[in-house]
């Protein structure tokens, strides 16, 4: 029934009563009026209710877009992350914050070692001071990427080693509970750049942290 409909069902009945001589001219029309207003109001009122609906859910669909546009510029070991996370319960909303790479110029290792340089720990605490700032309930995954050289199997646990060294630094050193961290290892599975050179390596030699929500 649209809008119009409603005003003249209304005066449709109240000159079916005035035929019947049952009111007085001016009491019809004040009857009419009346009905008719309280009708336009009511109207008025489900328009401004189906606007706001419309309105929210424009806001939704703009945030979901802007959260798809957010994930497509993420690697793909972070969404990997994500599903993880969100698989196991760690997460109350089931996001991806963000995620920080430190490749060997930020963190670097010792050769075939998980012993964190002093480097390494600078950079730790820079991006732990910064993420205790946000003061957010966050999980965190953190994950060893090795280069090519040596076996598959070896460069795996290498990179577990490494991934674990950082997540017990941030733990004894910045409080950052274990519960809320959890490690992986890539090895040399998912290199960003060629092994072939120096500075290939180098690159591939990485630890990414991924915080979620």
């Amino acid at each position: 029934m649209s809008k119009y409909q409603l005003p003249f069902i209304a005066i449709s009945s109240c000159l079916a009563l005035l035929s019947t001589g049952c009111v007085s001219n001016k009491k019809m029309q004040t009857y009419v009026d009346t009905s008719v207003s309280a009708v336009d109001s009511r109207v008025d009122d489900v328009e401004t209710q189906v606007e706001a609906n419309q309105t929210r859910l424009d806001d939704q669909q703009k945030t979901l877009e802007a959260q798809q546009q957010e994930l497509a510029t993420l690697s793909e070991t972070s969404r990997q992350a994500l599903e993880r996370a969100v698989a196991a319960g760690k997460l109350a909303e089931g996001k991806l914050l963000y995620e920080t790479v430190m490749a060997e110029r930020d963190i670097s290792f010792g050769f075939e070692s998980s012993e964190l340089s002093d480097q390494a720990k600078a950079a730790l605490d820079t991006w732990a001071t910064d993420l205790k700032a946000r003061n957010e309930a966050v999980y965190i995954e953190i994950q060893g990427h090795t280069d090519g050289t040596g076996s598959e199997r070896y460069n795996f646990q290498l990179g577990e080693e490494r991934a674990s060294a950082v997540q017990h630094y941030l733990y004894l050193k910045h409080a950052l509970p274990l519960h809320r961290m959890s490690v992986i290892s890539y090895g040399e599975t998912v290199p960003v750049a060629d092994n072939g050179s120096r500075e290939g390596r180098s690159q591939n030699r990485r630890v990414i942290l991924v915080v979620l929500k």
